[in-house]
């Protein structure tokens, strides 16, 4: 059976160019338009992977990776984090995060900047679902 890959992200081009090249890599994508019809689609479907964008109205990437890291359910999940932001900026925002609200979230399983190129999703994809 083809393991299941959350797709959140609110910009229709990526979605469709990360849902197909999962699925004629053998996955099941579940593409969501935002953070929350994400989070709605993780507790319900629970996924193998999330790949999660950075910056999406209504609820930001940021957020649902917290909240997902706070869910002693989807915790486990790995989660690549796919944005047009650098990560040293994304990494530096969940560490100011991290500060206010007094937690430790961990590093993602990786972080790729848009536009994604194929084989180094894939490759990260991979890696997320098949850790050494």
């Amino acid at each position: 059976m083809a393991k299941k890959v959350l797709v959140v992200d609110d910009e229709l081009d990526v979605r469709t160019f990360v849902t197909t090249l999962l699925e004629t890599s053998g996955f099941k994508p579940l593409p969501a338009v935002d953070g929350i019809q994400g989070l709605e689609m993780a507790r319900a479907k629970k996924p193998a992977l999330i790949i999660l964008d950075v910056m999406m109205p209504k609820e930001s990437g940021i957020n649902m990776y917290r909240e997902l890291k706070n869910d002693p359910e989807l915790k486990s999940i790995p989660v690549i984090m796919l944005s047009a932001m650098s990560r040293k900026t994304f990494m530096h925002s969940l560490d100011l995060l991290d500060r206010y609200k007094g937690e430790e979230m961990p590093e993602p399983a990786a972080y790729i900047e848009k536009p994604p190129e194929a084989d180094e999703l894939l490759d990260a994809v991979q890696k997320a679902l098949n850790p050494e």
